[in-house]
């Protein structure tokens, strides 16, 4: 059956499975939950620190994008398992893969972060 939404509606179901996907990250996922409450406590500590707009965007939108890449890693790890339980070297590179773009993601922000309040603290 297919999906013949438009418009309003179609605009309403896709935010109600984008909140089911949230909801499940924060049910299933230990790592989604502490990045999810640092990337809070960032967020925070951005807007109260005293830099300039463009800082600030790129403070919150570095630890945002690591929320992100966190929920696709998490997706890929959810339909590998789905696939199969057993080893297999492709399912392993998959879920590695996507580890290694979440590290990779927290290390930018990390550099963002010190980079900005460092140039900001001179």
């Amino acid at each position: 059956m297919a999906n013949n939404a438009t418009g309003l509606v179609r605009i309403v179901k896709a935010a109600g499975y984008s909140w089911q996907g949230l909801r499940a990250a924060w049910q299933h996922e230990a790592a989604f939950r502490q990045e999810a409450l640092a990337a809070l406590v960032a967020i925070i500590v951005a807007c109260w620190l005293d830099v300039d707009i463009v800082s600030r965007i790129l403070m919150i939108g570095a630890v945002v994008l690591v929320v992100i890449v966190e929920i696709l890693n998490s997706a890929i790890e959810a339909v590998v398992d789905r696939i199969g339980q057993e080893r297999h070297p492709l399912a392993g590179r998959a879920k590695d893969m996507g580890s290694a773009a979440v590290l990779i993601t927290i290390l930018l922000a990390l550099f963002v972060w010190i980079a900005l309040l460092w140039a900001h603290l001179r």
